[in-house]
């Protein structure tokens, strides 16, 4: 074991692209994905109204809309060719068009549509337009609402007093409501896992490229397949002791993401998702026959572990082959879990049965990596072995 243990820290070394994917991808992705979203909230960004009623309502209106954080109106547009000029030269990202007689059908107690068109150049400012807006007419209902019932019953001011059923929204784990501190936690699980299943399957493929081409292989042929698969993944959590500490705890630090959870038990939730990881690894050299191969895997999966994650669709919501096909992903444990510790303070004890399902398919991924080394990447680099002698 010692001796395989060696030879994975030299095959490692001396490789690039496993270097890549063991130190580059976990370090420096988060940042990138990070800083894309980064501030997560967008404030006082430009929008130019088009008024078409002029009257003491539609006034109030755009100088609610101006009070709000997400935007700050910056003028009158005569109509909306001059207002798309505006968005055209990016002097403003939103237009606000309220119709002739809008006060005199919100006065008719009649639908009184005023219509936003938003710059969908960049989804965060499209959200704290919708948010402005929607703010805006609900403050404006509650308003009308309750002048109404003034009017109707003067003696009822009395009792009713501003927004009749008031709604406060506070969102668990995220209070700021970025979309950074919502998706990010659970891509830093998904960048280990990629990282982890690529860099072992790129081992296996330059294991097989070394073998075929000098006929030498850094893995003993000879020795206990098991032994063998259990050294060289003590090598490689070795190797991934800082990418795990800087990806679970430092990535969220520096950007300031929800940090409820106790390190430690974080730390030991994530182990058999780490574990299960590496058996997908070595599961996939069976497949990998060259390093650049992996590259494909790359561009192939990502999409599909994101989508099977269930950040962006519901695993409730899945079709049933979908879901049992999330459920053998060990990043759709370790997503849940992590955002259930880091985000809303959950213990290791409260997560019991999802832990334990994550130890169990750890064990699952391990037996299958072990019968594709058994019983198809050794005897292929036999094979590769025997061709080479008769050579």
């Amino acid at each position: 074991m010692f001796e395989v243990y060696c030879r994975e820290f030299k095959l490692v070394k001396g490789d690039v692209g496993i270097i890549l994917f063991f130190l580059f991808l976990p370090l420096a992705y988060p940042i990138i994905y990070s800083l894309i979203y980064n501030p997560e909230l967008v404030k006082n960004v430009s929008m130019v109204v088009v008024d078409h009623d002029r009257t003491l309502l539609s006034r109030e209106l755009m100088r609610k809309m101006d009070a709000t954080d997400q935007a700050r109106v910056i003028g009158y547009a005569a109509d909306l060719n001059e207002a798309r000029r505006a968005i055209n030269t990016h002097e403003a990202y939103a237009i606000l068009e309220i119709p002739e007689g809008f006060e005199k059908r919100v006065g008719r107690h009649e639908a009184g549509n005023a219509v936003m068109y938003c710059d969908m150049s960049l989804l965060l400012r499209y959200r704290g337009f919708l948010v402005a807006s929607t703010n805006v007419m609900s403050d404006f209902s509650t308003e009308l609402l309750t002048e109404t019932i003034d009017n109707i019953a003067p003696l009822a001011e009395t009792v009713v007093n501003g927004d009749l059923m008031p709604v406060e929204n506070i969102s668990m784990g995220n209070i700021r409501n970025g979309f950074d501190s919502f998706i990010m936690p659970g891509v830093l699980i998904l960048i280990l896992q990629q990282c982890i299943i690529l860099a072992v399957g790129m081992a296996g493929g330059a294991q097989r490229e070394k073998m075929l081409f000098t006929g030498h292989s850094s893995d003993s042929l000879k020795g206990s397949t098991a032994l063998t698969m259990i050294a060289q993944s003590l090598c490689y959590l070795t190797i991934l002791i800082i990418p795990i500490i800087f990806l679970l705890h430092y990535v969220p630090l520096i950007f300031r993401f929800p940090m409820e959870g106790d390190n430690l038990e974080i730390f030991a939730y994530i182990l058999p998702m780490v574990i299960a990881s590496l058996g997908m690894g070595f599961t996939l050299q069976s497949i990998v026959t060259e390093r650049e191969s992996v590259f494909v895997i790359w561009v192939a999966t990502s999409l599909i572990f994101l989508l099977l994650s269930g950040l962006i669709w519901p695993i409730y919501d899945m079709y049933p082959a979908w879901r049992c096909l999330s459920y053998i992903c060990p990043s759709t444990w370790g997503v849940e879990g992590f955002i259930k510790m880091n985000a809303n303070g959950a213990s290791l004890s409260q997560l019991g049965p999802i832990y334990r399902n994550l130890w169990i398919l750890a064990a699952g991924w391990c037996v299958l990596g072990w019968c594709s080394r058994k019983f198809v990447v050794r005897p292929a680099l036999r094979r590769a072995q025997m061709v080479r002698s008769e050579r």
